[in-house]
């Protein structure tokens, strides 16, 4: 008898190494119960595995499945608990956890780390925090999966100062430990600190990897500090991690936003192995930094050699580089190519740079018909575009629709910027007494404008190791 199940599993096991789909996994699981085999908890933990890590998983049907087994383990409550924290339904892996502790299951560190990490997706730092707690309760903080993912998780929700805490109180941090903290740091807007973090890496001796120096080039684009950059790039040649994709995409990004494109160039150039990421780097990069004709230049290179197929990225480097560049006609093209030829559907961020395009040529009205034929609601952003475009080119009639959409959108917000913009494009006609009435409303509202901002340029151009 014994024999004969273990047969049967056996041969389910080998049907499920040959799943590649959902439709796969469905046909195996009616094997499966025609063999009598549906509440074995390992066969059934592959089916949930497959649902949970699979990017072609469904959890619906996964629940499904776990709703048959009359005694779970710990193991299947685990995979419930990280497939749902992975989904776009975070909330449903803590009714599982809730549904564990009544079944009288106790928590372990998998437990605890992928809820953690559904707390992360939730945004919600009172449950982070609650879990937190829950860790010390079962005597689970010290281990070194869960530490780790508690001091992402405070980065994710921008407390850097309980992650650099959690960080301290290691022993001996290892090299997760330290990509952890560092790109905890980034997440909470703390580059300069990051970049230190960096330098004690490296001085406790403890060799980088492809995450550490990604995360670490992120921090210097960020804070535009070339000289640390380029000096990271050395280090990524020692280390030989440069013939690495991602890390060859990173420096391309960084060199590109900190101004030296020649050095991102070649950069490009020289890689191997190139993917749409790459391309897409470059391409923005140039299109956002006045070398417009270059990107697009490339664009064409990959389009006509057949290197990559495009994606809305690539298209939002495109149409970035005609609106920087003035060329409407071409944006225009190009907008219609991404729909029509390539089946991308424009997203805001391309609804943008259109109207960014229009707005600089003058074609505020054909900017103002593209924003109400759009299929989704329109954002604050993209109408403070066009009323920019409305005062530059003093179409005071067109200016004040604009404004009426955007107190539509925030009828108890000012926003210091609309002000100012409204005023200037009055004052450009010579509407002194308009002028005066919308700096009166700035000042009864209590808008102010936002305060100068400072520059790390160069803050670490002392530093040669």
């Amino acid at each position: 008898m014994r024999d004969d199940i273990f047969q049967k599993v056996h041969k389910v096991m080998s049907l499920f190494k040959q799943c590649t789909t959902m439709k796969e996994v469905k046909q195996t699981h009616g094997h499966i119960i025609r063999n009598g085999v549906d509440q074995n908890p390992f066969v059934l933990g592959k089916i949930i595995s497959f649902c949970a890590v699979s990017e072609r998983g469904d959890m619906n049907y996964a629940a499904s499945v776990f709703s048959s087994i009359e005694n779970p383990d710990e193991f299947l409550w685990n995979t419930m608990i990280r497939g749902f924290g992975k989904t776009r339904k975070p909330e449903k892996a803590f009714e599982f956890y809730k549904r564990m502790q009544e079944k009288g299951e106790v928590a372990d560190n998998f437990t605890l780390s992928f809820l953690l990490k559904a707390c992360g997706q939730l945004g919600s730092y009172m449950l982070g925090a609650q879990m937190h707690c829950a860790t010390l309760k079962l005597g689970l903080e010290s281990h070194v999966f869960v530490r780790n993912t508690l001091i992402h998780i405070y980065g994710v929700l921008r407390d850097d100062q309980t992650a650099t805490k959690l960080f301290e109180e290691i022993p001996s941090p290892d090299l997760v430990a330290w990509n952890t903290i560092i790109d905890s740091h980034v997440n909470c807007g703390k580059c300069k600190e990051a970049l230190d973090l960096f330098l004690r890496l490296l001085q406790s001796g403890v060799d980088p990897d492809e995450a550490t120096v990604v995360v670490t080039l992120s921090a210097c684009s960020t804070l535009g500090a070339l000289d640390f950059g380029r000096w990271v790039h050395s280090c990524i040649d020692q280390v030989n991690l440069g013939d690495i994709v991602t890390v060859s995409n990173s420096l391309i990004d960084m060199y590109a936003k900190c101004g030296a494109f020649e050095e991102a160039y070649e950069t490009f150039s020289k890689m191997e192995g190139k993917n749409i990421v790459s391309w897409n780097t470059i391409i923005l990069g140039l299109a956002t930094h006045g070398h417009e004709d270059d990107a697009l230049e490339l664009f064409s290179k990959m389009l006509e050699e057949k290197l990559e197929i495009p994606d809305g990225v690539t298209f939002l480097g495109v149409l970035c580089a005609c609106s920087h560049g003035g060329m409407v006609d071409e944006g225009r093209r190009y907008f219609d190519v991404m729909s029509e030829e390539y089946h991308i559907q424009p997203t805001m961020k391309h609804y943008g740079c259109m109207v960014d395009m229009l707005g600089r040529a003058g074609y505020v009205e054909e900017a103002y018909n593209l924003i109400r034929s759009m299929p989704m609601e329109c954002n604050a952003i993209v109408w403070r575009t066009l009323l920019a475009a409305c005062q530059v080119h003093s179409d005071v009639e067109l200016g004040e629709k604009v404004r009426s959409h955007l107190l539509e959108l925030e009828p108890d917000q000012g926003h210091s910027s609309d002000y100012v913009l409204l005023a200037n494009m009055y004052a450009s006609v010579g509407r002194w007494n308009e002028v005066m009435s919308v700096r009166k409303s700035m000042k009864d509202r209590g808008v102010q404008k936002p305060e100068p901002g400072n520059s790390l340029v160069g803050a670490y151009s002392h530093i040669l190791i």
